[in-house]
């Protein structure tokens, strides 16, 4: 092994590691079994959160964008990380607006993406939330 350190959210430790027959570096990821943590529905379910499920909405949203793995992933564990701080049980209506909080920093076209499926948005509400993005969009050119 040749460096070991956790990640920014404290939830997996980060191995870099070197084959010893070929000399092939690569990295692997361990996570910390803890707790089951739930996403409480806007119905009342209560459902095991799922990381896989969490991350493919939001590679789905940014499909085709230069949004790097590792931001989906950091994403991801920042959502984790706010699920187990709330005791194991996070709202999905927490999950899917630190999602779009995340996705506007990360890349403003997959935040439109996720925004147009997750708060079901029809022509107007989307161009309304390009209005609200076209000053910030403005100050970054």
């Amino acid at each position: 092994m040749l460096e070991s350190r956790g990640t920014s959210e404290g939830a997996a430790v980060r191995r870099r590691r070197e084959c010893p027959a070929c000399g092939h570096r690569f990295t692997t990821y361990e996570r910390y079994e803890t707790e089951n943590l739930f996403v409480r529905k806007r119905d009342g379910q209560r459902q095991p959160f799922d990381r896989a499920k969490l991350r493919g909405g939001l590679e789905r949203a940014s499909h085709k964008r230069p949004v790097r793995p590792e931001a989906i992933d950091a994403l991801v564990e920042r959502v984790e990380a706010a699920a187990r701080r709330s005791g194991g049980e996070i709202p999905a209506a927490k999950v899917g607006e630190m999602c779009l909080a995340g996705l506007k920093r990360i890349d403003q076209v997959a935040y439109l993406q996720f925004a147009a499926v997750y708060r079901q948005l029809d022509v107007e509400d989307v161009q309304a939330e390009i209005d609200q993005l076209t000053p910030t969009l403005a100050k970054n050119e």
